[in-house]
């Protein structure tokens, strides 16, 4: 059964004050528009419809929630790179995803969304460049992989492992098609991986963790970061 098969809608957020307290272990999903994010999350699920699927870049404009029990959470966050909105809504969106993924305590890992056909684009590398300060793990997830042979698809994967490998050791990466349903128990796995080890971490008694838990308020960003 999938890790993910009985994920249900938990919150959707626009705000930055309107974010659930931080707790229990939360996995982000992240790409370009239009790189297939939303049919990862559902082939994961096995569900045709818990994330929006549109033909429209641009279309998740929130950051959605969905909980999987036992205080996990797979969190759906907007696409980034499709520069067809208002700027100002563009700008919102910079501050809400930048602010999220770089002082979310309860964030423990990013899942990082490419097509396989254009893989370590420009914006998905400064993503890389920018989030690796924190030291959490990311997984690249290169979807479509139905549509180049399994010869392109191979040396695709491995060039950008070795990009990975060189630059960002902490990031993992492999082949996926939600037609196909390919890669599907090897992501499963390694997010399987992550829940249950940062699971088990945060139900260890933490002696220097009163304050936080007395006011457990999301801390403002102070990096400055923005996405591309």
């Amino acid at each position: 059964m999938s890790l993910f098969q009985h994920a249900i809608f938990y919150t959707t957020v626009n705000h930055l004050r309107d974010l659930p307290l931080p707790g229990g272990v939360e996995i982000a999903f992240a790409g370009r528009s239009n790189a297939g994010k939303s049919s990862v999350i559902n082939t994961l699920a096995n569900r045709g419809r818990l994330a929006f699927v549109s033909k429209t870049p641009g279309r998740t404009q929130h950051i959605n929630f969905f909980q999987l029990g036992n205080d996990r959470f797979l969190v759906d966050l907007p696409g980034y790179g499709y520069a067809k909105v208002p700027l100002e809504i563009r700008l919102h969106w910079e501050h809400l995803l930048s602010t999220y993924l770089q002082t979310r305590e309860s964030l423990h890992g990013m899942v990082l969304i490419m097509d396989v056909r254009h893989p370590l684009t420009p914006l998905d590398r400064r993503m890389l460049n920018w989030f690796a300060p924190t030291g959490k793990s990311v997984h690249v997830i290169l979807t479509k992989a139905d549509k180049l042979t399994r010869q392109q698809g191979r040396k695709t994967l491995a060039d950008v492992q070795d990009f990975l490998r060189e630059s960002y050791p902490q990031c993992s990466a492999q082949l996926f098609s939600s037609m196909a349903k390919e890669g599907v128990e090897e992501a499963s796995a390694v997010l399987g991986g992550w829940l249950e080890l940062n699971t088990a971490l945060t139900q260890e008694p933490n002696p220097t963790s009163n304050s936080e838990i007395k006011n457990p308020r999301l801390k403002g960003n102070k990096t400055g970061g923005k996405l591309p």
